[in-house]
């Protein structure tokens, strides 16, 4: 089925064109008018296998109207809006300036007497009136310096130009018809044209005044005035003075009264091609809408069949009806442009209205729903927890507008009148994108995985806890113990969707720690070393705690902080460590309070902490910058180790790689980054550009945390 430019009309999909591949066990209800609403399945449970694979037949919605890089929503490549359309505006004045060329140039070929003179290159003398216009300021490659005043002929130059080329010319046939050109340049007629355009040319040439950034320049001098009052530095003391003036007051009254108007808004005029009336048609009342839509903005709006009814089923947030305000969601359409639509199947729809643009008319039977009256969402802003691909998705209400995104895009939520089905747009698309996207809601996202994970446990209770297992390492370690709440029992019972987004930007004086995670030997505790080695004046690590005796070399509070066993349980019950083990028989441990402590001074704390110490120190008031330290090929990895004279076995390289694999899987929608160590150099590099990149940039960080 071919695309068009956009009404998302979507279809009721009728039982005999359903793929068999939808018709999975579904945990959904009906989608009526594009809300989902609860049923028990005509006496069933909810969730019935029959009963919601008939749901998701009789009410799936079709895009109509919709662009061609819109139905496939594939992951984009990541490119700034606005470099594209610089590279675009170049490009038009490029080929504009081409286009120009191309009409001044002389084919010739087309008079014998120019291809006589072209093959006499030394027939000629040089004329100058034009070279004034070489050079800088001049004329490059036939193309005008774009901020260099126009190089206008004067009409004597002209005239001189021409008769010195009437005296170079042999022939007395072209001395004839250069005779005829200077009768037609010395007449009043020509010499009014020709000053006309040396008139325009040099006004088109006047850089056009900048656009206001601001009405408020006054109250913007006044505010510089109060903070450099009292200022010690000479710079300050003498633009204070400087912004008391009356000459400079004067300029910017002048400057907000001028700047106020061109920021001005026009005001807005109805569209005499939108219009919305009530009359009567077949015995009913009806509502036709008038509405204008350019043939590159899409409609957006989704239609469904109910029984021979074709009815608006979701208003699509960026679209011309959502704009215009005059469709609404359950509107029955009975005629477009025309055209009747009761009893045709929404694919005859999408093919109707597959080349429609300009003024649309439609006439509708309103809505029976009484809908409170529109008001301004705000938008959410939201971490994917999880991957989503429409294309593999059975419930989705509509492919077409079903939005692709990956664990750890930020998503824009903008719409959740649909509590299963957000609108939304993925971060850095909004300019690029005219319409939103369908994602699934949190709640319903949740209901069908917590539905998919007890159908896998159903068919496989062998399998689990199966990854968690391995071998066990003969040499002496320290036994970690991690606090009941957190472990991973909790964690894999979880579901994960979506975690709420803020903007935040750390303060100069408060840094946020560093937290390294990776699979042993991949290379994080290295880099932690080497940052701490390196600008010890920038970086530190936290104190620990431990219950052993303090060694004769060792200062309370700068090696470790000395505490008894029963003061370190209390603390650990208390919840005040963010990981802690037991080695040789004493206890040890990094609180908060340490990092803290770090942070107070003004230094980034770094830390290399085990999965299960994550929530413990997101769930704090540290907010931490959480790096995934993650392995190159086993291969590469090799090759790493063999530096540090290590010599491990090919089952050894594929568990660091497996066990990197299920900490991403498991833990990845807490990482803030990732760096790959194929080269502990090049490591070193990219974990400084990122920790260097909070100081300038602000980042996304759970809204939780700035509450």
């Amino acid at each position: 089925m071919q695309k068009a430019p956009l009404l998302t009309l979507i279809p009721h999909t009728h039982s005999h064109h359903t793929s068999p591949h939808t018709r999975t066990a579904m945990m959904t209800t009906s989608h009526m008018n594009g809300y989902v609403t609860e049923t028990d399945g005509g006496g069933g449970s909810v969730g019935g296998t029959d009963f919601l694979e008939e749901v998701v037949q009789r009410h799936r919605e079709m895009a109509v109207d919709c662009p061609s890089d819109l139905g496939a929503r594939t992951l984009p490549v990541r490119r700034s809006a606005q470099l594209e359309r610089i590279r675009q505006q170049q490009e038009d004045r490029r080929r504009r300036e081409e286009e120009g060329r191309s009409r001044q140039e002389l084919d010739l070929s087309s008079s014998m007497r120019l291809k006589k003179l072209s093959q006499n290159p030394k027939v000629g003398i040089d004329n100058p009136t034009f070279e004034q216009m070489e050079g800088p300021g001049g004329s490059i490659g036939g193309l005008q310096i774009l901020t260099a005043p126009p190089n206008l002929l004067e009409l004597e130059d002209l005239l001189m130009s021409l008769k010195q080329v009437q005296h170079s010319l042999n022939d007395s046939q072209s001395q004839e018809d250069m005779e005829l050109v200077l009768q037609l340049v010395q007449k009043s007629d020509f010499q009014k044209a020709f000053n006309i355009h040396n008139a325009v040319a040099h006004y088109m040439n006047r850089p056009s005044p900048p656009y206001p950034l601001t009405d408020h320049a006054q109250s913007l001098a006044q505010e510089v005035e109060v903070m450099m009052h009292n200022s010690s530095q000479k710079e300050g003391l003498e633009l204070s003075t400087l912004l008391k003036t009356p000459h400079m007051q004067a300029l910017m009254m002048a400057h907000d009264s001028v700047a106020e108007q061109e920021m001005q808004l026009e005001p807005l005029v109805p569209s005499v091609n939108q219009s919305e009336t009530l009359t009567q048609w077949g015995g009913e009342t009806v509502k036709i809408v008038r509405l204008e839509k350019a043939k590159d903005i899409p409609l957006g709006a989704t239609v469904r069949n109910d029984m021979d009814s074709v009815v608006i089923s979701r208003i699509v947030k960026g679209g011309a009806a959502e704009h215009s305000g005059l469709l609404h969601e359950g509107d029955e359409i009975l005629e477009i442009n025309g055209v009747e639509i009761r009893g045709r199947d929404v694919n005859e729809v999408f093919d109707i209205l597959a080349d429609m643009h300009g003024v649309l008319t439609f006439v509708l039977i309103p809505s029976a729903q009484i809908k409170p009256p529109p008001i301004k969402e705000t938008v959410m802003h939201v971490k994917a927890h999880f991957d989503y691909d429409p294309s593999d998705d059975p419930y989705v209400p509509c492919r077409e507008l079903g939005l692709c995104f990956q664990k750890g895009d930020i998503l824009h939520i903008i719409s959740q009148d649909d509590p299963n089905w957000w609108q939304a747009y993925r971060d850095g698309d909004e300019d690029n994108q005219p319409l939103a996207g369908l994602v699934p809601g949190k709640s319903f996202q949740q209901q069908r995985e917590a539905m998919k994970q007890t159908i896998e446990e159903d068919k496989e209770p062998e399998k689990s806890g199966k990854l968690w297992c391995a071998k066990k390492n003969k040499k002496k370690r320290k036994k970690m113990q991690y606090n009941a709440n957190k472990n991973d029992d909790f964690d894999n019972e979880e579901v994960l969707t979506y975690e709420e987004m803020a903007l935040y930007h750390q303060p100069a004086n408060r840094k946020r720690p560093i937290a390294l995670i990776g699979p042993p030997n991949c290379g994080q505790n290295e880099l932690r070393q080497r940052l701490l080695s390196s600008e010890p004046d920038r970086f530190a690590g936290a104190v620990p705690h431990t219950t052993r005796s303090r060694r004769d070399i060792e200062v309370n509070g700068r090696d470790y902080h000395f505490v008894s066993r029963q003061a370190f349980e209390m603390d650990s019950a208390a919840g005040k460590f963010i990981e802690s083990g037991e080695f040789e028989k004493n206890l040890y441990g990094t609180s908060t309070d340490s990092v803290r402590q770090v942070i107070n001074t003004g230094k980034i704390c770094l830390l290399c902490v085990h999965t299960q110490s994550l929530k413990v120190l997101r769930s704090s008031d540290l907010k931490p910058y959480i790096i995934f330290i993650a392995p190159p090929s086993q291969e590469r990895l090799r090759a790493l180790l063999a530096k540090d004279n290590k010599n491990p076995k090919p089952e050894e390289l594929r568990d660091i790689i497996e066990k990197a694999r299920e900490m991403e899987q498991n833990y990845g929608h807490l990482f803030d980054a990732a760096i790959v160590n194929t080269d502990l150099d090049k490591a070193y590099q990219e974990l400084l550009r990122l920790i260097n990149k909070l100081d300038t940039e602000p980042q996304w960080v759970p809204s939780s945390w700035l509450r």
